[in-house]
């Protein structure tokens, strides 16, 4: 199976039906990864095959736990090497997203990737996600982040972003959990948890979803 059937078969069975186009944008990222990958430790994860699979649709999974929507802004929180914000708005370019990644060599790859792709309507902040100003709280639809060490601190950082109503999606290990207190503690309530195994892998994952009460 070649790295581009993987893609677009597996997204497919994530209900994601990927364009040539897109895929085509899925596979220069991929050569563009590698490439800074060499200079600069972006991902430890360096075979194609897990890359197209622990990477790209690891981050399309994220997209169970929200619908995308034309003006939905998204707020990913750590991007690192872009997931799971680059391979959703490569799926959805009509959304929004902003992407903050503290780590400068990180916050230029985001820049050299969201040129080379052509993205529109998608930012890179050079700061950690608790140094943004006041002007980006309760301004977010969705919230994403991959880089925290436990949901608790994702949700603490995260929840001053969101909108009323808004979401927060994060992607678990199954065995991971959180007390109701925890979140409700952040203006948060569980809306669900759907359990999944990534395509073309055993990889168990547990999508989270966190809306912020009115």
């Amino acid at each position: 199976m070649t790295l581009r059937t993987l893609l677009t078969s597996g997204a497919q069975k994530l209900g994601i039906m990927l364009s040539d186009q897109q895929a085509d944008a899925f596979m220069v990222y991929l050569v563009e990864l590698e490439k800074w990958n060499r200079k600069i430790n972006l991902t430890a994860i360096r075979n194609d095959q897990d890359i197209v699979i622990k990477h790209f649709l690891d981050s399309l999974s994220y997209l169970k736990g929200f619908v995308p929507a034309p003006a939905l802004r998204l707020l990913d929180m750590g991007a690192g090497a872009g997931f799971p914000a680059v391979p959703i708005k490569i799926a959805h370019p009509e959304l929004g997203v902003t992407m903050v990644e503290s780590v400068n060599k990180k916050a230029s790859f985001l820049r050299h990737i969201v040129r080379t792709l052509k993205l529109t309507d998608i930012v890179v902040v050079d700061k950690r996600t608790d140094e943004l100003p006041p002007s980006h709280h309760r301004t977010y639809d969705v919230v994403t982040a991959r880089a925290f060490a436990d949901m608790k601190a994702a949700i603490s950082e995260g929840a001053p972003f969101l909108k009323p109503g808004g979401l927060m999606v994060l992607s678990r290990g199954p065995e991971e959990t959180i007390d109701e207190g925890s979140v409700l503690k952040e203006g948060l309530i569980i809306e669900k948890r759907l359990d999944l195994s990534l395509p073309h892998s055993n990889d168990p994952r547990a999508i989270w979803i966190f809306l912020k009460k009115q």
